[in-house]
């Protein structure tokens, strides 16, 4: 059974840090790229960034850079997003997804094979 299993989140102040992680099991990590995506109240769900646990590269959305960092651990088939400098408009819930053979720049929501439930990160001002 796959499984994607997101936690990590909570509420923070501006400027503050959470790091959340997602837990995959049930398919072959090495083949796939995680991502995690966010979605707002009332908003699309939006691809926050990406990594290839094949190749280690990465994306990430423009409104992030700089302060999210993605990473995985391969040898625990997890996959880490270190958010620092978190804003208010951050506040959403974030799902990680995973795709078989996505190149991390071509991240869209359709395009992902699997999806954990959400974990709610919420920035106060």
């Amino acid at each position: 059974e796959v499984q994607l299993q997101a936690s990590g989140g909570g509420l923070v102040q501006a400027g503050g840090s959470l790091r959340l992680s997602c837990a995959a099991s049930g398919f072959t990590f090495d083949d796939f790229a995680i991502a995690w995506f966010r979605q707002a109240p009332g908003k699309e769900r939006e691809g926050v960034s990406c990594i290839s646990s094949s190749d280690g590269s990465t994306w990430y959305e423009d409104s992030v850079k700089g302060r999210f960092t993605i990473s995985s651990d391969n040898a625990k088939n997890t996959v880490y997003l270190q958010m620092n400098s978190l804003k208010p408009e951050d506040t959403a819930v974030f799902y990680c997804a995973a795709a078989l053979g996505l190149r991390v720049g071509d991240l869209d929501p359709y395009l992902m094979d699997y999806w954990g439930k959400g974990t709610q990160v919420t920035v106060s001002s």
